[in-house]
């Protein structure tokens, strides 16, 4: 992946409107990609490069929404499960259902709205 000054523009801006710049930033890793922005048109050092993702990443995750991140944690995991259930009752079709994006942010919504006593030890 090539990092531009205007992929961390966007990265910032995107931070700054969703409030995590400051909150999920130390001063250094601000610092950093202030100054890749203002002084750099394309990352060239692997070092930096290294550095930049780092931080690009961290900030990612933080912007993630909490749907986002239940269908990477509940959602995924438990459509592959359903999947392979389905896959030894003999439906051909289920073997994409751990791919379907709408069933896995399905499956995640239902598990955000499941009442609280219902998120048994047993699952995801």
């Amino acid at each position: 992946m090539i990092i531009t000054c205007e992929f961390l523009a966007s990265v910032k801006r995107r931070a700054f409107r969703k409030r995590d710049w400051f909150r999920v930033l130390d001063p250094a890793e601000r610092a950093v990609l202030s100054l890749t922005i203002k002084c750099v048109e394309r990352v060239k050092s692997a070092k930096l490069a290294k550095i930049v993702t780092a931080i690009v990443e961290k900030l990612e995750n933080a912007m993630k929404s909490k749907v986002e991140r239940l269908m990477e944690t509940v959602g995924s995991p438990l459509a592959f499960r359903l999947s392979m259930i389905a896959l030894g009752w003999g439906n051909p079709s289920a073997s994409w259902w751990s791919h379907d994006r709408d069933f896995v942010r399905f499956l995640a919504v239902n598990y955000m709205n499941m009442p609280d006593g219902y998120h048994g030890a047993g699952s995801v």
